[in-house]
């Protein structure tokens, strides 16, 4: 998705940057996204597997994480990782380090899997970013602090092969935004879902009305597995103001940020109805959620979230005229497990006049690099609203 810049690339290979390679610029004849360019990296090997592994599961690919520690004396040996605060971005590293491809799950409690008789807690107050090679990389706590030590709450992990991979249409949201100022008494499922700003609670319903930030999302599993909730449907939750289930408590943060990063408007989206809209040729819609059905996004396909619906905004009443951005989460506490995390957040340049508003500069959130993005600061506005 989204613009194409360079053609025909063609580097002697000692080059520092790309940039520094000859090619030639694009035109949309030129170049389709069929023919989108991509590198495999090979990481050399390091044997970082040695220093961890996985017991009780039912499979290798899940089971109580234990690592190898050395102590004062010298001797090694395994122990295991405080639950508390452990999560996916812990279980990628982890999954990442065995060589058992992506974390489908991290788990805070292991008391379902057989016990062996590794019962010492090493490690405690694990915090990694996602792209650590080895959990010994992320961050912990020097001494090991932990609520609970008994070995059913340690630290487990379950692995996949194969990962979703959720990234939203950029450009899409660039040329559908727009301001609605719509009025209060077509308001009230909105407030109730907690779609507005906080001033709302005092306004006079259902007199007056609010502004609206409103665009489309249209949200493309690229990955090699299946999107679908964390929760089973027993646990989803009946909206009868507006007809449907929620399977994620959160599913995307819309959020306007002042130019140094501080957020001054938000808008939250809960999962309405994870279904498939439309997908590839070739593809079968699998997902539905007519008729209390499954919810999910297949591989190949994407949800739409179209600008008229409810909450697919944010609300900028009390927002003033100037210039902020726009950010867009998806996946935004790390619910489902994905193979990247770093096309989950897209930015936008946003300009406010108090009349109108612009986008300009729309992107993922790995999409530039600096370089690059200095390169490209005249991108060009959206086509509904064009700014030069």
């Amino acid at each position: 998705m989204g613009p194409i810049h360079m053609n025909e690339v063609q580097c002697l290979g000692t080059e520092k940057s790309m940039w520094n390679c000859v090619f030639k610029n694009i035109t949309s004849e030129d170049c389709q996204h069929v023919e989108d360019a991509a590198v495999r990296c090979n990481t050399p090997y390091m044997a970082l597997e040695n220093s961890i592994r996985l017991t009780g599961g039912r499979t290798r690919y899940e089971g109580r994480v234990e690592v190898l520690s050395t102590e004062a004396n010298g001797t090694r040996s395994w122990g295991l990782i405080c639950g508390g605060a452990w999560g996916t971005k812990e279980a990628m590293v982890v999954c990442r380090q065995l060589g058992l491809g992506y974390a489908n799950n991290g788990l805070q409690e292991t008391w379902y899997w057989d016990s062996s008789n590794v019962t010492e807690m090493v490690m405690s107050g694990v915090k990694c970013t996602g792209n650590e090679m080895s959990l010994s990389h992320c961050q912990h706590h020097r001494t090991v602090s932990c609520q609970k030590t008994a070995a059913k709450f340690s630290a487990g992990v379950i692995c996949s092969e194969t990962a979703s991979d959720l990234v939203l249409n950029a450009p899409l949201v660039q040329q559908s935004v727009y301001i609605e100022d719509r009025p209060l008494h077509m308001l009230y499922c909105a407030a109730e879902e907690n779609c507005l700003s906080k001033s709302a609670a005092s306004a006079n319903w259902p007199y007056g009305h609010r502004r609206l930030l409103r665009f489309s999302s249209q949200i493309h599993n690229i990955g090699r597995a299946d999107f679908r909730p964390k929760a089973g449907r027993h646990s989803w939750v009946w909206h009868a103001c507006h007809g449907h289930y929620h399977s994620m408590d959160i599913f995307t943060h819309y959020d306007l940020l002042s130019s140094n990063g501080t957020k001054v408007a938000e808008g939250h989206k809960a999962s309405f109805c994870l279904e498939d809209t439309e997908c590839h040729e070739g593809i079968s819609k699998r997902y539905e959620c007519a008729n209390f059905g499954e919810q999910g996004i297949t591989v190949g396909c994407w949800d739409l979230y179209r600008h008229d619906i409810d909450c697919q905004w944010i609300d900028i009443t009390d927002i003033k005229p100037g210039n902020y951005i726009l950010q867009i989460v998806i996946n935004p506490n790390f619910e489902v497990a994905e193979s990247d995390f770093t096309n989950n957040a897209m930015k936008c340049n946003c300009k406010y006049d108090g009349h109108r508003i612009w986008l300009h500069n729309c992107h993922m959130g790995d999409a530039f690099s600096e370089e690059a993005e200095r390169k490209f600061e005249k991108y060009p506005g959206q086509l509904n609203n064009q700014i030069s």
